[in-house]
């Protein structure tokens, strides 16, 4: 039977868990090495030092007085408790002086060496106990044999308690590296698998999936906030998309039924003035339609910013242009017109597009305003340094609730959409102004209800 492997097993945070472990385990071994060599290695080396140096002084006393002199400083070092154990003998190998009655087989011919040997002493309980001892045995000059030794046990013991505390502790270690690692592996696979289904969920169709955000601020709940964000983005542009298809199905209805029947009723009209005539109405049928594509095409392409072609701008000059087009369209519309435009008004951007957007405003307001209304077009310096152009009329205004949504695409405010119009004027002027660094804002007008007017102003960060 296949043993079935746990899912968070084969995830990239149970791998990195692992190798937490290992190196968690490598950097423990290490310091404990480190420990034992600085305890146990530290008092080895201690005491060979202090016994290189207790062989170099009795060596001293044999330089200076001989054997006689040699022996007097063994018996004083023998007599005085301490850590070190003496032996000497004379040539013949006979004891002369010292701790024990004769010193290991392994006396070197000539020079020294280094020794360890067992020996054999009463404990505080009066039983024999056999140590263990290290020591150096010299050959004299005069072929008399010198050990110094020292008790290992003391040593030994220390030595195998940091061995005992080094291979108990290793094993902890790593058991607790391992129950971190999988700790941490489990948690983040459970955020992981989390936004799995939450995207598993918006592929299945459901738009309103989110990802789960539990306000730790970590790297999980940042994603799942950018995941969120990017989420509520695509269901406003579904949603846009749906409006937008309904809008244009709406929108196209009405001309492209007028075109059948004007085409079908040039078909059945004998006389060649009527069909000339049919035949002209329905090219401009389809103007208007293609209009309205040409409309949604730029405005993608603009929000896109693949229509930008940015140069330095004559605000001003562009400003009195447009004021000197629209004056006559407003006074053939009945309308008091007037423009309050400061000097050396300037800006980096597509002029084309700038020109675009104040018409669109321009457009709307002699559109919406009645006979006898007026509207105003304006260019001036914010207090906070800020470029505004401001297009202010005396029509029906739009509500303040409605603002928002009247700059999307394909929004009419007109629910029988008798004006002409394809929805796409104030989204086109939004798109053109955030590809300038800028934002359109509406506002009422300066009118009264019925009538309170709107202010659309653009207004450009410099």
């Amino acid at each position: 039977m296949k043993l079935s492997v746990p899912n968070f097993v084969r995830t990239t945070t149970f791998r990195l868990a692992v190798v937490h472990a290992v190196m968690f385990t490598v950097f423990t071994l290490g310091l404990l090495v480190y420990v034992y060599h600085s305890t146990a290695g530290y008092l080895r080396r201690q005491s060979i030092a202090e016994l290189d140096g207790e062989v170099q002084a009795l060596a001293a006393a044999f330089n200076s007085g001989g054997m006689a002199r040699l022996n007097q400083s063994v018996i004083e070092r023998s007599s005085v408790p301490g850590p070190f154990f003496y032996v000497l003998l004379d040539a013949e190998g006979e004891k002369i002086s010292g701790d024990f009655a004769a010193i290991p087989d392994n006396i070197p011919v000539q020079g020294s060496v280094e020794t360890n040997f067992d020996y054999q002493t009463i404990d505080r309980f009066g039983e024999p106990q056999l140590r263990a001892a290290n020591g150096i045995i010299i050959r004299l000059p005069n072929q008399a044999s010198l050990m110094v030794a020292y008790d290992l046990g003391t040593r030994t013991d220390i030595a195998d308690r940091v061995t005992r505390t080094i291979w108990t502790a290793l094993p902890i270690g790593l058991a607790m590296s391992l129950i971190g690692g999988l700790i941490i592996s489990r948690s983040a696979a459970r955020r992981a698998e989390q936004l799995t289904r939450t995207t598993e969920g918006v592929m299945s169709g459901d738009l309103t999936r989110r990802a789960p955000v539990v306000g730790s601020g970590d790297e999980f709940d940042r994603l799942s906030e950018r995941l969120n964000a990017m989420l509520d983005r695509l269901e406003h542009l579904m949603l846009t998309a749906r409006h937008a298809g309904d809008a244009i199905a709406h929108d196209l209805r009405s001309p492209l039924t007028r075109l059948r029947n004007r085409l079908e009723a040039g078909l059945r009209d004998s006389e060649e003035n009527e069909q000339t005539a049919t035949v002209e109405k329905a090219i401009d049928e389809v103007d208007n339609i293609l209009r309205t594509f040409n409309a949604i095409m730029n405005l993608s392409k603009i929000q896109a910013g693949n229509a930008s072609r940015f140069e330095h701008i004559d605000v001003t000059g562009l400003l009195e242009e447009l004021a000197e087009l629209f004056e006559p369209a407003a006074e053939f519309e009945g309308l008091a017109f007037s423009s309050e435009i400061e000097t050396d008004l300037s800006l980096e951007g597509d002029r084309t597009l700038i020109a675009q957007a104040i018409s669109n405003l321009m457009d709307n307001a002699l559109k919406y305003t009645q006979e006898g209304g007026a509207l105003t077009l304006r260019g001036r310096m914010t207090r906070k340094g800020d470029l505004e152009i401001s297009v202010t009329d005396t029509g029906p205004g739009i509500p303040a609730e409605d603002r928002e949504r009247a700059t999307k695409r394909f929004v009419r405010l007109e629910a029988s959409r008798t004006q002409a119009g394809n929805g796409l004027g104030l989204a086109m002027v939004t798109a053109i102004a955030a590809l300038h660094n800028g934002q359109l804002v509406l506002g009422d007008g300066p009118g009264e209800q019925p009538n309170p007017g709107l202010r659309a102003a653009l207004v450009f960060s410099i």
